[in-house]
């Protein structure tokens, strides 16, 4: 029968990282280990490809990148980072862009895994699910019994998945109690998925709204797209039902669309209406005026990211399978706090 990595590591009883540094012939794998694992290889006629980096065998030195939509800002930056980082390393990339649809998600990552690449990078909370169903993650999992794969900013359980997040729970956690202590008790919070990032901040969000004895309002968590003069315009469609007194959007786009809703209603920010945004983008700075935000530190996920997956491919060593990144509030003019 056909086998790959994951049968040889349970069959022999050892990790897949085991199994990689036998192939790879690592001095830390025990003489009686790697006789194992040499054994089950041979009895199943296994041959390594992408993992077989130290014996010279089929390393392409290439990396597969794939993201929802490269004009989204916070994906195009972390795919410019990846890179020109991996480009410093030696790796060529091949970039993928799957949209948010699950078969899509699926076929693109088939595809990345037809080209040979020696790792995948999945760029985006979208990838890690929503949580509601384990299934909706087991193409990662497959692709890993292929090639390590790198989630940036989601979190999927699985061998061979190693996640770099941002803290987006007490980031907004933080920028909730923040407001809260300025005297803020409508606290509208905007969001655009109920991606695994998506459900940290509104998480976030409500532990805040909890501990300071404030009721959780179904009405205050208002879905809208990540888009300016949308949000702009749900917002004063909605006006006459919605009661608010601050926002906390999870991206800049929509904290932008509220302070043009502000502006439309005569409102004066902060004084009438607080606003926070998500990311640090660049319309953070564009705006005015200038946009308080929470800085994900992409330049970190993606440095992680870079750094983890040449010490496990060149370096072999053992490495984080979850790494949580702290955020930062970047104070500007739209706060009070």
């Amino acid at each position: 029968m056909a086998v790959n990595i994951y049968d040889i590591a349970k069959l022999a009883g050892v990790s897949i990282a085991t199994v990689s540094r036998v192939v790879n012939g690592s001095p830390k794998v025990s003489e009686k280990t790697k006789q194992k694992v040499l054994a089950v290889m041979k009895e199943y006629d296994y041959t390594p490809n992408v993992f077989a980096r130290g014996l010279g065998l089929d390393s392409m030195k290439t990396v597969g990148i794939l993201c929802p939509n490269i004009a989204d800002n916070y994906m195009a930056r972390a795919v410019a980072y990846l890179e020109s980082s991996f480009h410093e390393h030696g790796y060529n990339c091949i970039l993928g862009c799957s949209g948010f649809e699950q078969d899509e998600k699926e076929k693109y990552v088939n595809m990345l895994l037809s080209k040979r690449i020696d790792a995948l990078v999945l760029v985006g909370s979208t990838y890690a699910g929503t949580g509601r169903d384990e299934y909706d993650t087991d193409y990662i999992r497959e692709a890993a019994a292929q090639v390590p794969v790198f989630l940036i900013n989601g979190r999927v359980s699985g061998e061979n998945v190693y996640c770099i997040c941002a803290d987006d729970y007490h980031a907004t956690y933080e920028v909730t109690r923040a407001l809260i202590r300025r005297g803020r008790k409508k606290i509208l919070f905007l969001y655009d998925s109920d991606s695994f990032s998506g459900k940290m901040k509104r998480k976030g969000y409500e532990a805040a709204l909890t501990d300071a004895d404030y009721p959780v309002i179904g009405q205050l968590k208002f879905r809208s797209k990540n888009d300016i003069e949308y949000t702009k315009n749900m917002l004063l469609e909605y006006n006459r039902t919605l009661d608010f007194d601050s926002v906390v959007a999870t991206d800049d786009m929509m904290a932008v669309g509220a302070l043009k809703y502000a502006k439309v209603q005569k409102m004066k920010v902060p004084e009438d209406l607080s606003v926070i945004g998500y990311n640090d983008s660049l319309v953070a700075v564009s705006c005015e005026p200038e946009l308080t935000s929470v800085d994900s530190k992409l330049d970190v996920l993606c440095r992680t990211t870079v750094e983890h997956m040449i010490d496990l491919l060149e370096k072999q060593k053992q490495i984080e399978q979850n790494k949580v990144v702290p955020c930062e509030i970047v104070k500007r003019c739209t706060s009070d706090f």
